[in-house]
């Protein structure tokens, strides 16, 4: 079974090609009688008889290993096409002990002829460093025979899987039969850090629906009763928090079935004792010492960040008992909002006017000393005394520390007035929310009375 991700190269070509063609990756443990220093002194595969003699698994596809970048330069040049994506970088990996090495890399260069054949530049690595054998291409990114571009569609990679797993087929390996679609990387991170996403809270939200019903229609209720919009008269259930764009299929919650609608069913068959308990979602309480009477009535920008982050629900005390959806999941950003108020309050910057004064005196300062420190750079470059050099990178060195903080704090000021914007605009949906929903209280109160 193997695995298969693509994607551009936007930053450095000499990188990739080294990175994937390391020996310390490349080489087989062995066979260790040689002594190859590099990518220089590999060869190309000659034919498969003599795939076992050689010490690396390096292999070229329409260039020459040894000379692999030049000769991916000397393309991009003569098509005068240098500027843009560089190359494509893709991978297929196997399962530990499913492939030798000989296999996964005879693999490796088949795949890459079937897909990019005679058109394309293409190294092909086997990293043998790891567990599961896996296959490393670096595609360049413009044809060496036509001069065209390889632009990626999404064509090109299901072309690249399908390939991929019909090599496998030949080879008797197992093959993905309903491959998931791969979660998002900052999504990956996001759970991995365990902040919040709008996948976790949707999921802590039907996981306390599920613990609190007898019946698939208790169950919908208490989303109901959460403010959810659910959607059950179709093929998969599924619902829309509040202030979301869009409805949210809940069986994509999860790998397994536990959140289909039968896995959904069962979960709740198999509920005993119903108690609504907390979600794994952890905020930071934010503590003030004395009283807020004592304090200066806080306004503008300021105040916004305060009454946002009190509405989050991480200010403590008085917090709201009940934190709107749309402010819930902003808890994924609540280190950004911290830091952003804490300057807020370090600066003394109450309005937006305030906030823009100081960040053009930022800017200013941070103009001056990007000159002092190049003035520093032209000294060192004309210096010959080995002391005085040593002087100057050093100061060159306290002014970047310098630059680097005035630049994140010029970043900073750039997010909170575009997060401020985003904060109103929420704000007011939420108060207008608010006011219908206190208006409908009030007008069933008024009839439960009269009856």
């Amino acid at each position: 079974m193997a695995t298969t991700k693509i994607w551009a190269v936007n930053d450095n070509l000499k990188r990739v090609l080294e990175y994937v063609s390391n020996p310390d990756k490349t080489e087989n443990k062995d066979l260790n009688d040689y002594q190859f220093k590099g990518l220089e002194n590999v060869i190309e595969y000659a034919s498969d008889d003599l795939k076992t003699e050689k010490q690396f698994y390096v292999s070229g596809v329409n260039c020459s290993p040894d000379n692999v970048l030049q000769q991916m330069v000397s393309t991009k040049k003569a098509a005068q096409k240098e500027e843009g994506v560089l190359a494509f970088h893709c991978y297929q990996s196997f399962s530990p002990g499913e492939v030798t090495a000989e296999t996964a890399h005879a693999i490796g260069v088949e795949l890459a002829k079937r897909m990019w054949g005679d058109d394309f530049e293409v190294l092909v690595t086997t990293h043998l460093d790891k567990k599961h054998f896996h296959n490393h291409f670096v595609v360049n990114s413009v044809s060496w025979t036509t001069h065209k571009r390889f632009l990626n569609k999404h064509i090109d990679y299901d072309r690249f899987r399908r390939l991929s797993d019909e090599l496998c087929k030949e080879y008797a390996l197992s093959v993905i039969r309903h491959p998931k679609k791969a979660k998002h990387y900052l999504e990956w991170l996001a759970e991995k850090q365990r902040i919040p996403t709008r996948r976790t809270l949707i999921k802590d939200d039907v996981d306390r629906a599920i613990r609190n019903s007898r019946t698939f229609t208790q169950f919908v209720r208490n989303l109901k009763e959460m403010d959810y919009e659910v959607k059950t008269n179709v093929k998969h259930i599924a619902v829309k928090p509040p202030g979301a764009p869009r409805f949210f299929r809940l069986h994509n919650l999860s790998k397994d079935e536990d959140y289909s609608e039968d896995g959904i069913k069962e979960r709740i068959l198999s509920n005993t004792i119903f108690v609504d308990g907390p979600t794994h979602v952890k905020k930071k309480i934010f503590y003030f010492h004395g009283h807020f009477k004592k304090q200066k009535k806080l306004k503008g920008i300021k105040a916004l960040y305060f009454h946002y982050m009190y509405r989050m629900g991480i200010i403590r005390n008085h917090a709201p008992s009940k934190v709107h959806f749309l402010l819930k999941e902003d808890l994924r950003y609540m280190d950004k909002i911290t830091r952003e108020a804490t300057l807020l309050g370090k600066q003394q910057i109450n309005t937006l006017e305030e906030l823009e004064q100081r960040e053009n005196e930022v800017n200013a300062k941070l103009e001056n000393l990007v000159k002092e420190r190049r003035c520093l750079y032209n000294k060192v470059k004309r210096c010959r005394k080995l002391e005085t050099k040593t002087m100057l990178q050093q100061d060159i060195e306290t002014l970047s520390n310098e630059i680097k903080e005035l630049r994140k704090e010029v970043r900073l000021y750039g997010n909170i007035k575009k997060r401020s914007t985003v904060m109103k605009d929420k704000l007011e949906k939420i108060h207008k929310e608010e006011m219908v929903q206190a208006k409908d209280d009030k007008h069933l109160n008024r009839q439960s009375k009269s009856i």
